[in-house]
């Protein structure tokens, strides 16, 4: 279900997620564990945000010294701007300021900057920042935020779920550092997928456990057991930090057994009775049902879950391509006529129709041909 939502958010252009700050706060120090100077004499930019409710702007500023920040931006996307329209009110920390102004605020973006002692006690904090109203609306592709990303040296915050591929772009395009929260469904667009491979990208550390818990301000849009009335946080599963900033469990390789050893004791029933790995049908490769199952002593290909990025050691494992529909990777050794799709479809479902063979791994079990859900190829690093 969460996942459902997730995708109805995207196409409604429902981008209105808030990150809590533990998450942030516990995705940082990951970084700060394996460099505590990846932030220092920094300009850090946060766009995409709205800085009066934003956590990553309070953590951010409170944490200001402690970074060893030279300079802090972050920016806002004016209300009247958003695809997906909410009843809009004025903060008082705006309201309360002299230049504020009833009409720009709905019409334009907003700047907070953080970059020296305002208040006169010797510290720099969430205290002295600085806002006005910046000339546009404040979308990222604008020119005027594009010239604070090019001043920035590196871009954290949740961009718009509905424009992760842009946004991605958008950062690429400017050489930056980020870290920048997507769903995990990104890995396998055709945009993303090739940053993975040659290690322009990876996953953060990530969310506990795997659930990202988000605030949001139209607790109707989420279905029962989504949203939290009473924690008014609505939960996805298949959220992720992806960064192209250096952390320690990324070079955290794999314990694995042999292809002996997961027959004898794996906790899944199927590897333990199968006795054998199945091998694809249109890959040259095995099939791999679950991380937790990749032999230790297998040296060819492996197809294996999306989720294995999670654990993807770079200095354990080749990441070689995906099973996809257009052979993106050159790893196909058979492409499925239609009517080799047709006839599976009728052998499998008993009725006319079409599979689409062609869009995954593909096996053969008991005479009938079966798709398996999204696979990653994988090579043992010799």
């Amino acid at each position: 279900m969460a996942n459902t939502n997730l995708a109805n958010a995207k196409t409604a252009k429902n981008d209105e997620f808030y990150t809590q700050y533990p998450d942030i706060q516990k995705e940082i120090n990951a970084y700060l564990d394996y460099d505590p100077n990846v932030f220092r004499g920094k300009t850090v930019l946060l766009p995409c945000d709205d800085p009066e409710w934003s956590n990553f702007t309070k953590f951010f500023a409170q944490n200001f010294e402690l970074l060893g920040l030279k300079k802090l931006i972050s920016t806002s996307y004016a209300p009247e701007s958003k695809k997906y329209k909410m009843p809009y009110q004025p903060t008082l920390f705006e309201t309360s300021q002299p230049y504020f102004d009833n009409d720009k605020s709905k019409t334009h973006g907003k700047i907070f900057v953080l970059e020296r002692d305002v208040t006169g006690d010797n510290r720099i904090n969430i205290e002295d920042l600085q806002w006005q109203y910046l000339e546009g609306d404040g979308d990222f592709r604008s020119k005027e935020i594009r010239k604070l990303r090019d001043e920035a040296d590196i871009i954290v915050t949740n961009p718009p779920f509905s424009l992760f591929r842009e946004f991605v772009a958008w950062i690429m395009e400017a050489g930056k550092q980020f870290v920048i929260i997507g769903t995990m469904n990104a890995i396998s667009y055709k945009e993303i997928f090739p940053l993975l491979i040659n290690n322009k990208m990876w996953l953060g550390n990530g969310f506990h456990n795997g659930n990202a818990y988000f605030r949001v301000v139209n607790e109707r849009e989420y279905a029962e057991g989504v949203y939290d009335a009473e924690t008014g946080l609505v939960k996805f599963r298949n959220c992720c930090w992806f960064t192209n900033i250096d952390h320690g469990r990324r070079h955290q390789p794999l314990k694995l057994m042999t292809m002996a050893e997961n027959f004898k004791h794996s906790k899944h029933k199927e590897i333990r009775e199968r006795k054998k790995y199945l091998h694809y049908e249109n890959y040259d490769a095995i099939e791999i049902p679950y991380t937790d199952a990749i032999p230790s002593d297998y040296d060819g290909v492996m197809g294996v879950p999306a989720s294995f990025l999670d654990k993807y050691c770079p200095e354990q494992f080749e990441l070689l391509g995906m099973c996809e529909n257009l052979d993106l990777y050159s790893l196909k050794t058979k492409v499925y006529s239609s009517n080799e799709c047709k006839e599976a479809y009728l052998k499998k479902f008993g009725k006319k129709g079409t599979y689409d063979l062609n869009a995954s791994g593909v096996l053969k079990i008991d005479g009938q041909l079966e798709k398996v859900y999204q696979r990653l190829l994988i090579r043992k690093k010799q």
